[in-house]
């Protein structure tokens, strides 16, 4: 199978900002919407923003005002911009179908390490 592909993670400070993007490949190089999921160690996975193909948005209640996702066709690109970063936004984040189903379990790629320091 091949898997969307996240890059942008690192190590930032409280209040800095970094800029996810997700190549669009696999299961989502054609659906109709694509999410951003995270998952912090111990935690369950969790879908933090997703953009649809009519440019609908969506974003969990923990990230709204400080995150903004974004897509660029051309590129086949999916971006998320992530401000204002807090600790508790440390997490791995993956890019996948928006909305899920049962066949895109296949698709979760490598993610992206985000680690926020207090």
């Amino acid at each position: 199978q091949v898997q969307p592909v996240e890059s942008g993670g690192g190590l930032v400070q409280a209040g800095e900002s970094l800029r996810l993007s997700c190549a669009r490949s696999g299961n989502i190089f054609n659906s109709n919407g694509v999410g951003w999921h995270r998952q912090a160690p111990g935690k369950q996975r969790e879908l933090v923003a997703a953009i649809i193909s009519g440019g609908g948005t969506y974003y969990a209640d923990s990230v709204r005002g400080r995150f903004t996702i974004s897509r660029d066709n051309v590129k086949s690109t999916v971006y998320l911009q992530m401000n204002s970063l807090k600790p508790e936004d440390t997490a791995v984040y993956y890019c996948n179908a928006y909305p899920l189903t049962p066949q895109d379990d296949d698709y979760w790629g490598q993610g992206t390490q985000v680690t926020v320091s207090s």
